[in-house]
């Protein structure tokens, strides 16, 4: 409703000069909001110095909300007449999400917190745009008929426990107002507001009739210029508004305003490309510390801060579960007891842990893991250790918020929260507010039952996460601002960015418990698009007149739609503001460059034939790509696990490998096989897969639990079966070695490695076997770059005599020997080298095995030599699983784009 002419209005200097003649008291100043109050104080305090006076009465000037909880504190304390008790606005969405739970049209809601804080607002709507009468003869929806069913049981809800909302509280002192029984300001000055509701109309109406004499006012309007300019994308857009702002606060301007209307969406980006802008090397390692030059109205959700996270996560791992991935953010987090110390152990800790738990884990069982394997983290073990008792004492059962607010607090200190370094301002700021989170989640034993722990952290964390928060920060001349908070507010010079036509007017969000006939009879801003533009209009309108320079910018393009500027803009004379050019930091580098090239395929040659953990692995990642193998064998770098449900197809695999080990070492021959009954052979399958498994549930007890447990056991006895029954088919053999550790020397390295089975026929012909889960090629083993070559090496090294090298393929329905041979008749199904396809590149047996010697060899010699090119062997399919791409940079050699978290390249 727009301000009526019933009310004569006033100039802001004027307001400054009546408030300084006043007596203390008489003249009160009611703004929009917090952030124009403020600056009102502050400019009247300016004011007053620029008129020479050295001390001067403080203003009365007050938000329009802190103007009517003044006054609802003097009916309080003056007693004469019973006042509610005021809910705040957490109260008051626990209150209606209860009501909610507890109400039948409720139980089919799936969000249950958002329809209630819709409820609360449409609620809230009716009384303030007076709708009550309306809506009893509207047509009504599903959901407005929910909403009629809710709002008398709030109603009573609120008159029965003496409660009031935050809506009610102008019609509750009003009345007292009107007829002296509380202090009822001798002027009222109202400054900065575009539009009223009719319930702040009728209130200002009824205190002027009252007696009081009501003034509207406003800022100076400038008649300056303005400018329209249009941008590629939105990108742009704010990077020239950065460099702009940069420009005007270079000339001297004081009040430099940046206006995003999509502030909360486009926040990550405004600050990313403001302070490269103001200060390109705020995100370099080391950089100093510094109060940028511009401020955001808009702060982020309390939860966003690290601080405040991890209070919220280890509260949760003190419920019933939890993922890993979270408790490792407590194990790493600077706000645990012991962070500093014990901050390298913590992270060695963590990455051990990661081979060992499942993807969720409980308090208990990180508790168990930390103990065993976190010698060197005491002091995170004993906080541990005290948390997990005090869960077992105080957080089970259902008890009363505030005595939830005790146990939370005290479970964070058994923690050790916030740690044992010394908080900046910032921490320490936030620190505060979460304490008022707590006080005010104490404070819901007024409007809800008592609760279980799991229903206390859920409200807890929606509280936080409800509460935006930016720690105080010193005066700083560039405000970037919401819609919202222009209000009142004038500027040296104003940029107002996103004026395209599909982002102004902003859409229409009518609420969706109140029809919408009514809404839009009423005149609510967001209901239609006729009144969206008429509010958009007046905005619009003040902006123009906010400075004595105004820019209003648009993109051109989003994705890949074309934009067009707002109608609202659209006469506006398109230009271009003076702007400098601000080279970002790494065009700043790259401008002074002195480029040193020199070759980085090569490192140091080894200075130890012997290779911590060289396995044959080394030389399969030499062949696959050197760079790999440098990585994962010299330097020891490796991607941290991420923990698994169940078996991943490595353990899956390693099972197998056992129980046919556990078989084998046991029969030694395939005469033992065929004498086997098929009762012994059960009991041997199943003492095999008992001690497989045993190995397993040592490191991971739950892994192999329960159903599954059994399941995976006839799994491995099946598959043990079937493998048996293709060795059935075999001429006679005996079992040489199982699993047999040996050591292996080629190209000036010593390895070690492991041969999980070789065979000897009856005629004194060896077979080396390598069990295979996954699909098995004996191509595989060819070649200058073979992509499988542990078989080879230990023919080369172990088994120089062998006849023949195979994959036992232990697959459900595929199961074979795949291999190379000498001889035909060594192994179903695997053909005489001479019969073979890859005779004609090896034409006898001795050829091949001569040429994995000198392949082998000329790969472990690079290897010893440094030789550590990014040099895939077949791009991308060899990095596809590759936990060194990150290292070697593989995407951008091949001209690929990585895109950061936050949209920048």
């Amino acid at each position: 409703m727009a301000a009526a002419a019933a009310f004569s209005t006033i100039s802001r200097d004027e307001v400054f000069d009546r408030l300084t003649q006043s007596a203390a008291g008489s003249l009160c100043v009611v703004t929009p909001n917090q952030r124009l109050s403020l600056v009102l104080q502050r400019e009247f305090g300016e004011h007053q110095v620029a008129q020479g006076r050295v001390l001067w009465e403080s203003a009365d000037i007050l938000s329009w909300s802190g103007f009517l909880e003044r006054a609802g504190d003097d009916a309080r304390y003056a007693d004469v007449a019973p006042m509610p008790l005021l809910l705040s606005q957490a109260q008051s969405h626990a209150l209606w999400e209860h009501l909610l739970r507890a109400s039948p049209s409720g139980e089919a809601l799936l969000a249950v917190a958002d329809a209630a804080r819709l409820a609360h607002e449409a609620w809230q709507l009716s009384r303030a745009w007076r709708l009550e009468p309306q809506l009893c003869s509207a047509a009504q929806n599903e959901d407005s008929k929910a909403f009629q069913d809710w709002a008398p049981r709030y109603e009573r809800i609120l008159q029965r426990n003496g409660l009031m909302d935050a809506v009610e509280l102008a019609d509750r002192v009003l009345p007292l107002m009107s007829d002296g029984s509380i202090r009822r300001p001798q002027v009222l000055v109202v400054y900065g507001f575009d539009s009223f509701t009719p319930q702040q109309y009728e209130f200002l109406g009824r205190l002027q009739h009252a007696g009081s004499e009501v003034l509207l006012a406003g800022p100076q309007v400038h008649a300056g210029r303005v400018l329209r300019k249009p941008c590629t994308d939105a990108e742009q857009e704010i990077r020239l508004a950065a460099a702009w702002a940069r420009t005007r606060l270079e000339a001297g301007h004081q009040r430099i305003g940046v206006v995003v209307p999509d502030l909360a969406a486009r926040r990550a980006a405004v600050v990313r490309l403001f302070s490269a802008t103001m200060a390109p090397d705020y995100a370099l390692p080391g950089a100093t510390s510094r109060i940028l030059s511009f401020n955001l109205s808009l702060g982020v959700s309390l939860t966003d801060y690290p601080l405040v996270n991890t209070a919220m996560l280890l509260l949760e791992l003190a419920g019933r579960d939890t993922e890993f991935e979270r408790a490792s953010r407590v194990l790493r987090s600077p706000f645990i007891a012991g962070a500093e110390t014990e901050r390298t152990a913590r992270a060695r800790l963590d990455v051990e842990l990661r081979g060992r738990v499942e993807p969720a884990v409980t308090l208990e069982r990180l508790q168990y893991l930390v103990a065993r394997h976190g010698a060197d983290c005491p002091r995170l073990v004993r906080h541990l250790t005290v948390l997990a008792e005090f869960r077992k004492n105080r957080l089970f059962g259902t008890q009363a918020p505030s005595m939830w607010a005790r146990a939370i607090s005290e479970a964070l200190a058994a923690a050790g929260f916030p740690g044992e370094r010394a908080l900046d301002s910032a921490e320490y700021q936030t620190l505060k507010r979460w304490h008022d989170v707590i006080a005010g989640f104490a404070a819901l034993d007024r409007v809800v039952p008592r609760m279980a722990y799991a229903e206390a952290l859920s409200r807890l964390r929606r509280m936080a996460a409800d509460m935006p928060f930016q720690p105080e920060s010193p005066d700083v001349p560039i405000q970037i601002l919401g819609v919202l908070e222009t209000s009142g507010l004038t500027f040296d010079s104003l940029w107002v960015m996103g004026l395209d036509d599909e982002h102004w007017p902003p859409p229409q969000r009518p609420n969706p418990f109140l029809p919408l006939a009514v809404q839009r009879a009423a005149g609510l801003p967001q209901s239609s698009p006729v009144d969206a533009l008429a509010a958009a209009r007046v905005i619009t309108a003040r902006w123009c007149s906010s400075a004595d320079e105004v820019v209003l910018s648009h993109a051109l393009q989003e994705d890949d739609r074309k934009l067009r500027p707002s109608a609202l803009i659209a006469a506006v004379d398109a230009g271009q503001p003076e702007v400098r050019d601000y080279a970002d930091f790494r065009a700043a580098i790259h401008a002074l460059r002195n480029i040193e090239r020199f070759p980085d395929e090569k490192a140091p040659p080894l200075a130890d034939v012997h290779v911590a953990g060289g396995g044959t692995g080394l030389l399969k990642d030499q062949a696959a790509c050197p760079f790999r193998a440098l990585a994962r064998h010299r330097l020891q770098a490796e991607a941290p696990e991420v923990p698994h449900a169940g078996l991943d197809s490595l353990e899956r695999g390693t099972l197998v490998h056992n129980v046919l080990a556990k078989v084998w070492a046991q029969l030694r021959s395939s005469d033992a096989l065929q004498a086997l009954s098929a009762d012994a052979l059960n009991m041997l399958l199943d003492a095999a897969a008992d001690a497989a498994m045993e190995r397993i549930r040592r490191e991971r007890p739950t892994a192999l639990s329960g159903r599954f447990a059994d399941i995976e056991k006839r799994r491995l006895m099946n598959l043990a079966r079937d493998w048996l029954n293709e060795d059935r088919r075999r001429s006679a053999f005996t079992v040489l070695a199982v699993e047999d550790k040996r050591g292996m020397a080629i190209g000036g390295l010593q390895l070690n490695a492991r041969l999980d089975r070789v065979d000897e026929t009856a005629d004194g012909r060896r077979i080396i076997i390598d069990y295979k889960t996954g699909k098995s090629h004996a191509g595989d083993m060819l070649g200058q770059r073979p992509e499988e070559p542990q078989l080879p090496l230990y023919l080369l090294t172990a088994e120089p005599d062998a006849a023949a090298v195979a994959f036992a393929q232990v697959r459900t329905g595929k199961m074979a020997y795949v291999g190379l041979a000498r001889d035909g008749d060594l192994l179903p199904g695997i053909k005489a080298h001479a019969d073979s396809k890859h005779n004609e590149q090896y034409p006898a047996w001795t050829d091949l095995v001569a040429a994995w010697g000198e392949d082998l060899e000329r790969i472990a010699l690079q290897f010893a030599d440094g030789i550590s090119a990014v040099d895939p062997k077949r791009y991308p399919q060899t990095c596809q699983y590759c936990d060194q791409q990150p290292f070697c940079r593989i995407r951008e050699r091949f001209g690929e784009s990585v895109i950061d978290g936050e949209g920048g390249e």
